[in-house]
């Protein structure tokens, strides 16, 4: 089952969109909206609070005790 390249979630099987670039690379999108941000922004999935990677990355550094 492959993940979003963007938000990392997963996707059912049928549904999502995969997108292939000249140079071989894949990424797999949840959304229209996972689509337009990594392809036609550029955004960096880690800096975007709403996704799994910010997430994941700013629990793993953070310092804050709770």
């Amino acid at each position: 089952m492959p993940k979003c390249s963007f938000c990392g979630d997963n996707l059912l099987r049928g549904s999502g969109l995969m997108y292939v670039k000249k140079d071989t690379t894949v990424y797999y999108f949840c959304s229209r909206k996972c689509e337009k941000n990594l392809l036609n922004l550029r955004r960096n999935p880690r800096k975007a609070e709403w996704t799994a990677t910010h997430k994941k990355w700013k629990g793993a550094g953070s310092k804050e005790g709770g």
